[in-house]
């Protein structure tokens, strides 16, 4: 087993589920575990994970130091890194250059650690502090233009260190130098294989929810879908799912839903809601983007238990919400670690204190390719698992300011021609996730020589695995000037089309 020790990094869970695809067990455990529990667990390895703090900052989380006196091999990665540095008398620089984003890797010597690598490599760096200088018992084996210790190694000590995410998929090489660490310098052995889980997590289901019911809310995505599917071979006809259109739906959905859950999934119990003027009613004049999600996310929840309470009359014992969070939306709203940084509210994790159903959440601890993986055990059909990610909030959150009648026509309207453009060219099942976002200001423009002032929409489209981190996606030029002229010549209030190139991190895939 190797363990994680989290302090708060966005992608400590991440590292973990890269270990896993190794074959290897993986556990995580909080910064502040102490070293005899550690020793107690007998894990080949630990991992000390990146997170938000300086190791100068006061209240930083600081591990038990004796956690690198164990003999165990012990790899820090990004803050990682600097405490090993800093427990070491290294020299920890505070915020003297911060680096986000894509980065060469200058490697001196590959060492145990990145055997196999380069001399140059591409990395991905998103982090404040830097170490300067190690002392001489530590081989530096890399680093970059701003970073002079990008990595290192103590063979006699175990101690290992990159500055750099590894357990990204934009740092190519990464699983490589996992591999090292895993299998040549931790001596692990295989133990873990994602097929194995299929059965445990109905098994875990059947135990948490007894004789009891389900009520879920379903999207037709990817998440809620599998997940439905797993509770509803847990508990069969005991699960009602129900669809709540609450008018920020794409063009379509309605039907492409109702579809799947009746004809290709055959459920039995499957409702559909139309919330829409209760949601836009309670939305109107609201711009903040977390206020946005809480209305969602706390009205969501009002007509559940709206839904509840007439199913109950005909079916008492509904005493669980399903739902289809996974991983990155609890580590997007700093729920896995109370040193994690908040980023956005999700709507299935804002939920009201005095809620009446207990929360059942079967993929909680899943990527979105693992996800995919599940579902394909379960026999959901392709057209299902590939589809693009959709927001809860849906296109609340893709019209940055406040939502109206109108922005919901345009932006609807763009979307579907933007998703449309792409199927018709072969780029859909080509990226992770496209759509269009509208942004609250207005560009002068000329139509039938007649001076126009119309929004402004953005098309997104990204290269992703799981989410944590994205690349824009490169779409062909052509592709990308049909679908601006159709946007532009099909839908009104539209005069001009941009095309978005920025990264996660430092961006989000969402715009709120």
């Amino acid at each position: 087993m190797i363990l994680v020790i989290n302090f708060g990094g966005q992608y400590s869970h991440l590292i973990a589920r890269r270990v896993r695809e190794l074959g290897v067990k993986s556990e995580i455990a909080p910064y502040d575990i102490s070293a005899s529990q550690v020793k107690n667990m007998k894990p080949a390895g630990i991992i000390l994970s990146g997170g938000p703090s300086s190791v100068y900052d006061e209240g930083a989380p600081i591990p038990d130091r004796k956690l690198l006196e164990l003999g165990i091999p012990v790899l820090g990665i990004c803050y990682g890194l600097q405490l090993i540095a800093k427990f070491s008398n290294g020299k920890v620089l505070a915020g003297k250059l911060k680096e986000f984003g894509k980065k060469t890797l200058k490697v001196k010597k590959t060492g145990k650690l990145l055997k196999g690598l380069s001399r140059k490599e591409q990395i991905w760096m998103s982090h404040g502090d830097l170490v300067e200088g190690m002392p001489k018992v530590f081989t530096v084996l890399a680093s970059t233009d701003s970073c002079p210790v990008a990595a290192f190694e103590d063979n006699g000590k175990k101690l290992y260190g990159i500055q750099f995410h590894a357990e990204v998929v934009h740092t190519p090489k990464g699983m490589r130098i996992f591999r090292n660490f895993v299998f040549d310098i931790c001596r692990a052995k295989k133990d873990w294989s994602i097929k194995d889980l299929q059965g445990k997590l109905i098994s875990g289901l059947k135990k948490e929810i007894g004789n009891n019911s389900v009520i879920m809310g379903v999207s037709g995505g990817v998440d809620s879908t599998v997940a439905a599917t797993l509770l509803h071979r847990a508990i069969g006809d005991r699960l009602y799912c129900v669809f709540i259109d609450h008018g920020l739906i794409r063009k379509g959905e309605k039907e492409e839903v109702t579809g799947f859950f009746e004809s290709k999934l055959r459920f039995r119990h499957f409702y559909f809601i139309d919330a829409s003027n209760k949601f836009l009613e309670k939305l109107k004049g609201v711009t903040d983007p977390e206020e946005k999600r809480k209305i969602i996310g706390h009205t969501f929840i009002e007509a559940f238990e709206e839904k509840v309470l007439e199913l109950e009359k005909k079916h008492p014992g509904i005493k669980f919400l399903g739902q289809g969070t996974i991983y990155p939306d609890r580590i997007e709203s700093a729920q896995p670690s109370k040193e994690a940084s908040k980023i956005k509210s999700h709507h299935n994790l804002t939920l009201p204190e005095r809620m009446k159903l207990k929360v059942v959440e079967p993929l909680r601890e899943f990527y979105k390719d693992e996800v995919r993986k599940l579902g394909s055990g379960l026999k959901i059909p392709e057209s299902i698992l590939n589809r693009h990610p959709f927001p809860g909030p849906g296109l609340a959150i893709r019209i940055l300011g406040e939502i109206t009648p109108e922005r919901l026509r345009i932006l609807r309207e763009a979307d579907y021609i933007f998703i449309d453009t792409l199927r018709k060219f072969w780029q859909y099942d080509k990226v992770w996730q496209a759509f269009a976002a509208l942004l609250p200001v207005k560009s002068v423009g000329v139509m039938g020589d007649a001076r126009t002032y119309d929004y402004v929409i953005s098309l997104r489209a990204v290269t992703s695995v799981d989410g944590m981190t994205a690349d824009w996606a490169r779409i062909p030029d052509v592709v990308l000037e049909i679908a601006s002229n159709r946007i532009i010549n099909e839908v009104r209030g539209v005069n001009r089309v941009l095309y978005d190139i920025s990264q996660k991190p430092p961006s989000t895939i969402e715009y709120e």
